[in-house]
This record gives C-alpha cells, structure tokens and sequence, in this order.
C-alpha cells in the first residue's frame, strides 16, 4: 500500500495537471468565440457571391463553364481525383481528427486514384506512418485559418483543376451542425451542379434590367468561381477550427472532472493511510507505556 509521501506526491501531480487541462479549456474557449466572429464578419460577401451565380443561372439557360456539370445532369468523370482533408496540428481534441481521417480513408478506399492536399499536422503524420502518398501539406493554416491561406490552397487545387489533372476536387471537413454537435463530411467541391445554387437566395434582389455581360458570361462566371471556392474552403477551413476548439474544450472539461474525482479518491485514500499511521504510533505508545509499567512492577 502507498504511503502518505507518495500519495502527496501523486496529488500534486494530478493538482498540476489539472492546472494544464483547465488553461487549455479557457484557451480554446477564447480561440472558438474568435473564430466564430471571423467567420460572421466574411460570410455575408460569400453568400452575396452565391447569389449572384444563381443569378446568373436564371437569366442565362446555356451557361457553359467547366467549373459545373452540364444542364442535364451529372456524367462520368474518370482519372485523377484530389482531396483536401482539414485536420487539426496536434491531439487532445477527442475524436476530431480521427473522424475526418476516417472520411478520407473512405474516399481513397472508393478511389484509390486520388491525390491528397493535407491541412495540419496530424493528418501529415498520419498518412505518412502508414505510407499513404501526399501531394501536399499545409502547414501552420490549421491553427491560423485566414482568408490569405483559404486562396493559396484555393490556388494550388484550381490549378490541377483547370490544366486537367485533377478531374473532381473533394473536400473532407468538419462541420459544426450546432453549438453541441458536430461531424466530419466529405464533399465534393468541384465541379460544381447547378442544383448547387438552387436555394440561393440571400441578399438577392429584383432585377428590373436586363444584365449585360462583359467580355461574355462564361468569362464572368469563370472569374467569380475563385472567390467563391476560396469563400467555402475558408468557411470550411474555419468550421473545422471551431469544432476542433469545441472537441478540445469537451475532452479539457472531462479531464477536469476526472481529476477533480481522482482528488478525491487520493485525498481519502491519504487520510486514511494518515489516520491508520497515526494510529499505529498510538498503539506503539500504548503498547511501550504498558511494558514499562509491567517492568516497573516487576
């Protein structure tokens, strides 16, 4: 049985802890309310953008773009596919980034003739340990989301798009469905369906004028899908960071409470250890008061 010293020391080592786990709650609490806000400050421009695409859908029927499958509907897209997967630079968030590996793995077991476009370190790792090629990482975007690094990425996968080596671009994220859940998701990014655009409907205005398009409308469309793309990986982008912090307050909360359990236990544990040796030196007492007074006699 461990004595007194040794369950003090184990008690301030869980009190240590406990200090580490509670400063990285209050930690990602602060980095969740900030990300939100970013993410409050850009969207209404994206879904302005959005908008606009719908827009120009409506007005014109025989809207050609390579960014979006056909009129009449979905066809056959066979080679190369890519795959951006958002993970987070390190762990102690739970099952945040397992979740969004286990996505991937899904999508590379479906296609295996797909590149993958890592954001974060963990997800680095990962692939790298159990020999799965990377096209390219990302580093430091995962706990630095800005609209700067949504439109390098944005950049580097419209490029493979547009010379043909990439010929759909899918996007392996988490999202945050409410201020208490949350899931990974694999989307397809592009091309792009019509359909996609259907429900657009913000900050869209009548339209009493006929719009005129200039060089062409396949020109416009074309130079508003960057924006666009950059606007949903940064949505994205920031989504996953709000559900990491999230997943990391959850699992700092449990840590707390479990070390606050394990303090109690070992603070019983230490009295009684205290008291039962504090009781043995009485009895030691005891027993040598009563032999000498038994020598005494005799």
């Amino acid at each position: 049985m461990a004595g007194t010293k040794e369950i003090k020391t184990h008690i301030q080592s869980v009190q240590e802890t406990k200090k580490i786990t509670n400063a990285m709650y209050l930690i990602a609490s602060t980095k969740l309310q900030k990300a939100r806000q970013e993410l409050d400050n850009t969207r209404p421009y994206f879904q302005a953008l959005r908008a606009e695409i719908k827009r120009i859908f409506r007005d014109v029927q025989d809207v050609d773009s390579h960014y979006f499958y056909p009129a009449q509907g979905e066809h056959p897209l066979d080679g190369t596919y890519g795959c951006l997967v958002i993970t987070a630079d390190k762990g102690l968030a739970g099952a945040y980034n397992q979740n969004a590996i286990k996505e991937a793995l899904k999508l590379l077991e479906q296609h295996p003739d797909t590149k993958l476009f890592v954001v974060g370190e963990y997800g680095r790792r990962f692939f790298a340990s159990h020999g799965i090629p990377i096209e390219h990482s990302f580093l430091y975007t995962a706990q630095n989301p800005t609209m700067a690094r949504a439109r390098e990425i944005t950049a580097l996968l419209l490029d493979g798009f547009d010379r043909g080596e990439l010929q759909k671009i899918f996007l392996v994220y988490t999202d945050m469905a409410s201020a208490v859940s949350f899931q990974a998701r694999s989307t397809r990014l592009l091309p792009f369906h019509r359909a996609h655009f259907a429900d657009s409907d913000e900050l869209e205005q009548p339209v009493t004028e006929p719009f005129e398009f200039l060089p062409d409308v396949r020109s416009v469309l074309d130079s508003m899908i960057p924006s666009y793309v950059s606007g949903f990986l940064y949505s994205a982008l920031i989504d996953s960071f709000c559900c990491e912090q999230d997943a990391r307050m959850t699992a700092m909360d449990s840590a707390n409470r479990n070390a606050e359990k394990l303090l109690g236990e070992l603070s019983l544990q230490y009295n009684r250890v205290r008291q039962a040796a504090i009781t043995q030196s009485i009895t030691e007492v005891s027993a040598g008061a009563r032999a000498q007074r038994q020598n005494n006699k005799g």
